[in-house]
């Protein structure tokens, strides 16, 4: 049992180790961002320093925001009143009922004749891609707001979406997602880590034009862009993923807002969370067959050599964690007592912990979150999530490999509300 938990400490501890060093690399052009990130002076309007900021024009862009919904009657009218509150001057609330077999449309159409602006639309049920196509359809707006049915905005989300498109090559901007349901040890120690990927990596990304994903729930695309790129896909799972490559194969690139905060659901369960991932993995997979010409293809700058260490991190990485922990764990069991030096790995889990540490707690810095430091008490976790992560890409490849159906396969929503929106970090 011993060389079990050392077999798992030796890859597990080489994973963190290595994952904390690239992380490691990047925070030099997270401290760029912030220092080169535009402090506009208090009462300036949205579109400000903007590439909407030109002398034909004193209005801010019009602003769609799109809002599909399955089963989502527990939490679409926190969604849609969370918009409605929003202080930017010109925007329109788009909602597309999916076909739903409970009564969201009949809410969302009680929302649509309440507030002024908002407006709803139903369809057969034909997946995510399809209901945001025709939200697209239906929309006025020069930007597009994509936003997911448990989203809440804060007061100032849309303005700060605006504010992301600096330069005429951004053609997308991606916000950044906070926990709405602080309910359990899951969810809390989601909201600690998730900090690395939001505070620290998309900032980097950013800065080196590679950011790889538009988030689906936090999301806002130019009309025009869009006009070239076409509408999103609907027979692919990760159509958010998809659609922000397209863009990069456009000319555009994406770009990231830190204050863009919008707050939606994080998976409370063991199960949820595994097929959340699990669908992400799949539309991963999906989006590199779609787009294989551009990994490493320098055509693309940056963003095509960063999809090839994309492909290594996300992808081939985890699968041979995976192997390496089946075959040091065999070793293990034939009694082989030499199969990791005990000095060994102390030293690797002496290295990867405090780097993974320090690199959170600076992440967690840069989004102005002290407070969900509270939650680090969960952070024992880490390990175990990351083995599961690994698992998840397993799981998806093989799903990918037998051709199994895309739906969209959304997990259950409890509608709890545990943060006020209207909190600014």
């Amino acid at each position: 049992m011993i060389q079990v938990l050392t077999a798992f400490t030796l890859v597990v501890g080489v994973t963190m180790l290595v994952v904390g060093i690239v992380r490691l690399l990047m925070v030099p052009f997270a401290v760029r961002y912030e220092i080169r990130r535009p402090r506009r002076p208090s009462g300036a309007p949205p579109h400000a320093g903007t590439i909407f900021d030109r002398p034909d024009r004193t209005a801010p862009p019009s602003i769609s925001v799109i809002v599909p919904a399955y089963n989502e009657s527990v939490v679409v009218e926190n969604c849609v009143r969370s918009i409605v509150r929003s202080r930017y001057p010109d925007f329109e609330v788009v909602c597309v009922d999916d076909g739903s077999s409970d009564d969201t449309y009949a809410k969302l159409q009680a929302l649509a004749a309440e507030l002024p602006g908002v407006r709803a639309y139903t369809q057969p049920n034909s997946g995510k891609g399809a209901a945001l196509n025709h939200g697209l359809r239906n929309a006025a707006g020069e930007i597009l707001v994509m936003v997911d049915a448990d989203g809440m905005l804060g007061p100032d989300t849309l303005t700060e979406m605006v504010r992301g498109f600096t330069d005429e090559r951004i053609g997308a901007v991606c916000g950044d997602d906070r926990t709405l349901n602080l309910e359990g040890v899951q969810t809390r120690f989601l909201t600690v880590i998730n900090h690395l990927g939001t505070g620290l990596m998309r900032r980097a990304l950013s800065v080196l034009h590679c950011l790889p994903i538009i988030s689906g729930n936090t999301g806002a695309w130019r009309r025009d862009v869009l006009e070239r790129t076409g509408p999103l896909r609907e027979d692919t799972i990760g159509e958010d993923l998809e659609l922000t490559w397209r863009v990069y194969r456009a000319g555009y690139r994406a770009a990231f807002a830190p204050r863009a905060l919008v707050y939606a659901e994080y998976p409370s369960t063991l199960r949820t969370l595994w097929n959340q991932r699990v669908r992400w993995g799949r539309g991963l997979l999906q989006t590199i067959r779609l787009h294989y010409d551009m990994t490493g293809n320098p055509r693309y700058g940056s963003f095509g050599l960063y999809l090839a260490f994309n492909l290594v991190a996300q992808v081939l990485g985890p699968m041979a964690q995976v192997f390496a922990l089946a075959a040091f764990t065999a070793l293990a069991f034939l009694g082989d007592p030499t199969i990791v030096p005990v000095t060994f790995w102390q030293v690797l889990l002496f290295l990867s912990l405090p780097l993974s540490l320090g690199l959170l707690a600076f992440a967690i810095f840069l989004d102005r979150s002290p407070r969900d430091l509270r939650h680090a008490w969960t952070l024992p976790l880490w390990p175990f999530f990351s083995t599961m992560m690994s698992l998840v890409m397993l799981r998806a490849a093989w799903l990918e490999l037998r051709g199994a159906e895309s739906r969209w396969n959304k997990m259950d929503r409890s509608g709890r509300v545990s943060v006020d929106t209207g909190e600014s970090p």
